[in-house]
This record gives structure tokens, sequence and C-alpha cells, in this order.
């Protein structure tokens, strides 16, 4: 029998969502159906569903780093995504562990979470400066809208227009590529920003039309990760888990998972996931 090459192994540092529709759970879907081997260190654990989050319990730091410490003396990882990260010191113990051996020239990914989907607060209010001094660290950030505005201490993007201003003075804190998510603005598409050293690039697609949202965020970003190790760029790779996560959000009602924001289908593009 021939032997399958090794995948790529992605990392994800984040938070445990128990109806599998986000943070490390939405990671680990999304790394398999891109073809990425993943692997997981949790954050914090949250008592959440559909319909938004009840409580939140942050793991020790010293879990944490006993959790990366351990996996690293074991497992080469190819590329890192962070997502929810709760406090100042959980903040500031993943950068301390991104910087040192062997992850420190690792591939991040990062994720700003700071709202849920259901409008439940992630992050706490004095933890923003420490992801701020994270930003340099990462090699893309996938802010929305009003986690750029966080980020910034300035009013959210209005429109399409505001996007590469805002995009810059992401960069300008430091952030290496930004790609800034537009999808709490108005209108019929769906339109993100890139932003790197060639400049700002609009990235549009088609706005779906679906309740199945819980996750898109996390998702978004660990597809990119996913797909990073298989591209020579970054671009490119951002634009193929974009059309990848419209196709997911297009089947997610297939789903009929919960009563509120539904998961985006990760397994789309696999048949034995469709229904008779």
């Amino acid at each position: 029998m021939t032997a399958l090459p090794r995948p790529p192994v992605a990392l994800s540092v984040a938070g445990s969502d128990p109806s599998g529709g986000a943070g490390v759970q939405a990671d680990l879907k999304t790394f398999s159906a891109l073809g990425a081997y993943g692997t997981c260190v949790i954050t914090a654990l949250t008592a959440q569903s559909t319909r938004g989050v009840t409580l939140v319990h942050e793991v020790p730091v010293d879990v944490v780093r006993a959790q990366v410490e351990t996996l690293v003396e074991d497992v080469r990882i190819d590329v890192v995504k962070v997502g929810m990260l709760a406090s100042a010191e959980l903040v500031e113990t993943v950068h301390e562990l991104l910087t040192s051996e062997p992850l420190a020239t690792t591939p991040v990914v990062l994720d700003p979470v700071m709202v849920s989907t259901s409008g439940s607060r992630l992050l706490a209010p004095e933890a923003v400066d420490a992801v701020r001094a994270l930003l340099p660290r990462a090699d893309v950030i996938t802010p929305n809208v009003p986690e750029a505005a966080v980020l910034l201490d300035a009013s959210p993007a209005g429109s399409e227009a505001d996007l590469p201003e805002q995009a810059g003075r992401l960069r300008a804190l430091g952030a290496r590529r930004v790609l800034l998510k537009g999808g709490h603005l108005d209108g019929p598409e769906a339109v993100d920003l890139w932003h790197d050293d060639d400049g700002a690039v609009p990235l549009r697609g088609p706005r779906i039309a679906t309740t199945a949202t819980h996750g898109t965020g996390c998702t978004l970003s660990s597809a990119v990760a996913a797909l990073r190790p298989r591209h020579e760029r970054w671009l490119p790779a951002v634009r193929e888990a974009r059309g990848w996560l419209t196709e997911a959000l297009r089947h997610g009602e297939s789903l009929g998972i919960g009563s509120g924001a539904g998961p985006v289908h990760h397994f789309h593009e696999q048949r034995r996931w469709q229904h008779p």
C-alpha cells in the first residue's frame, strides 16, 4: 500500500463551543474539511448554544501553557490559528509561547475574537491592549468591523469606503497583513478588504441570505490557516477560504442545528453529509 502524504498540521488555540459551530470545534472541522490535521489548545470553556453564551470559564494560564508545551515537544506544527483568549493574562501567555521555540517562526492567523455572533462579550475590556501588542506576531489578522473599531479605539467603519483607512491603521499598529471582514456592512455583496505591503485589495462575493452564521469568523480564519501551507502566498489562501466559506454558509441551514443562529456547513463538499 502506498503511504499517504503527511498533511499540514494546524493548531487551534481557542475556546470551546459545546454546540460545535464556533471555537475549537469549528476550527477542527474546518481543518479536516480542507485537508489539514487539526490539533488544539483550549483557552476557555463556554456554556453556549446557537442562541447565545451563558457562561465563560477561563482555563488557568498554567494549564494553557502546559497544553502548548506538551504538544509542541512532540508534534511539528505547520500553522497556528489563534481565537478566543478572554483575558489579558491569557493573551500575554499565548504571545510568549508564540515567540518562543519551536513556534517562534510558525505562521500565525489571529482572529481577535471579542464578541460572539449572538452578542456575548468574549474578551475582557482590559485585555484589548494585550491583543494590540500581539498583532505584530501574527502573519494575518482577521478582525470584523466592530473588532477593528475596538482595536483602533475608533468608530466602526460605516461603508466599504472606510475599510482601507481602518485596515491601514491596523497595519500601523504592527499588523503585517489584515483581512478586514465587512460582513457587518450593508449591501448586496459581502465585501472584505485585504491589506498588505502591496496595498489594499477588495474581495467581493455574494451575500448569502441565511440564519446559519454561528462561528463564521472562527471558520474563515481557520480556513485561511488550513489552506496557507498549500499556497506560496497568503492572498490566494484567503481567496480560496472565502469561496469555501460562501458555500458553507449557503448550505448551513440544511443542517437544522438549533433554534438560533445555526452553524455553517463545514462538510458541505462531502457527499456522505448530504441528506437523501
